[in-house]
This record gives structure tokens, sequence and C-alpha cells, in this order.
């Protein structure tokens, strides 16, 4: 049977509990989050626990569609945050609630999928996001393979070239990238 939660599944309880606490990526968030409009309903795409970051969007007052492929993930995300809607599917294969976005947030999460999924990933946020919607989304700047520190799993960057064509194949185009106080790199796109 093939895992479609790449590992996560199998996570135990206390690291489930360090990805909640992590400050890394808050303040990237809130600064991407005042680009949004009030009230926008926003995907976060790869959602696992819900964390700071997620915070970050409550407390925006943000409508929040969580897509997580694990089951426990997704359950401990409905737990922590009762007023989001979260889908327990991957990412490269959801709907997105078939509806339309102001904002789609996958942060951690792209690099982890197969490279042709993390296409689909981009393509799906590309038809989900309304026009001016923003994306923003980590993954290293260089092309590179390396083991997830978490799953152990391999993770892939298609690196910055690959991401930005990918980005307008999607129809959006990119408009920053920056690194953080993790030295995660994050791409911030907009819908064309």
């Amino acid at each position: 049977m093939i895992d479609r939660s790449n590992g996560w599944e199998e996570l135990p309880d206390a690291e489930i509990a360090e990805l909640e606490r992590t400050q890394i990526g808050v303040a990237a968030v809130e600064a991407w989050a005042r680009e949004l409009p009030d009230g926008a309903a926003v995907a976060d795409v790869g959602a696992g626990p819900g964390g700071l970051r997620t915070a970050a969007l409550v407390r925006r007052g943000f409508d929040l569609y969580a897509i997580e492929p694990s089951l426990s993930l997704a359950a401990a995300y409905r737990r922590r945050f009762p007023g989001a809607t979260v889908a327990c599917e991957p990412a490269e294969d959801s709907s997105f609630f078939d509806r339309r976005f102001d904002g789609a947030l996958a942060w951690g999460v792209i690099f982890l999928l197969q490279p042709e999924a993390q296409e689909k990933v981009i393509q799906n946020v590309g038809r989900a996001l309304l026009p001016g919607g923003r994306f923003l989304f980590t993954a290293p700047r260089q092309a590179c393979s390396w083991p997830d520190s978490w799953t152990g799993r391999s993770s892939f960057s298609l690196g910055a070239e690959a991401y930005e064509a990918a980005l307008l194949r999607a129809g959006l185009r990119l408009v920053a990238t920056e690194i953080d106080e993790g030295e995660n790199h994050y791409y911030s796109a907009v819908k064309v």
C-alpha cells in the first residue's frame, strides 16, 4: 500500500508537538498575510498539525482550508483549529474544495514530493487562486536532493529557475524570494 502521507503518519507525538511549536517562518507568514484582503480564504497546503504559522493566519481572521494527507496530522489540525475546513488528501490530487482562494500557503511541503507531484501541486494552486491571489511556498534555491530530517525520505528541490518556470505554467508570477531565520528559502508568487 502506498503511504500518501509520505512518512508523516509515522511521526511520534513528540515530533508532532515540536512541529506545532516552531517559531520558524512565523514572521514570513505574517508579512505575507498582510498582502491578503481582510477575511481572505486561504488554502493551507500540506498543513501538518497546524502550528504557530497557522495561528498567525487565524489571528488575521482568515477562512482556512487545510489539505493534509496524514490522517493523524489532519486530526490534530482539526482539534487545534476547529473553525478550519480540513481535507485529508494529498495536495497533488486535491480538488482544493472546488473553490477559489485569495491565498495558498505550502510551508515545508513542496520539496517533500516527487518532482512530478510538485508540478501538479503548483498547477492545482494556480487553478485554485483568484486573480491577484498570493502563493507562498518553501524550497531550496538550488536543485538538489537530501533525506528529510523528519521522515528520512528523499526530498527534492527543483531549483529556483525550475520553480519560476512551473509557476509561469500555472499562471503565477514570481514576485519575491527570501530566506528566513531558519534558513528556509521561500517563493512568493501572484496569480496573473
